[in-house]
């Protein structure tokens, strides 16, 4: 099986984290691996989350994540595509997919 999280996975850990104070702790960084991505880039060539798992998008994540106070990562692949399930990879792409995830709000 893969290893698929979604949206509402991702706002139930940072709900965690606050809840109970790991913040204070040092618990900053929401970072997620592969999977996060749709099988395919959109029709301009931009990397693009899975509507299913992330049906809000990766910006209005990424306000969530902020508003509580964390710092989000999105794993990208220096490859064509990425190590699980073969979604696409960054090569050929770095400046379109670097000005994607700080479009996204990605720390």
């Amino acid at each position: 099986a893969l290893d698929i999280c979604t949206e509402t996975e991702i706002k139930s850990v940072v709900d965690g984290i606050k809840a109970q104070g790991l913040d204070k702790l040092g618990y900053k960084y929401i970072n997620m691996d592969d999977c996060w991505s749709a099988e395919t880039r959109n029709a301009t060539g931009h990397l693009q989350p899975d509507p299913k798992n992330f049906p809000s998008g990766m910006k209005a994540l990424a306000d969530y994540i902020h508003n509580a106070g964390l710092l989000f990562g999105l794993y990208t692949c220096v490859g064509t595509k990425t190590c699980r399930d073969g979604r696409p990879g960054s090569y050929g792409h770095w400046d379109v997919d670097a000005q994607t995830f700080a479009d996204w709000g990605m720390d």
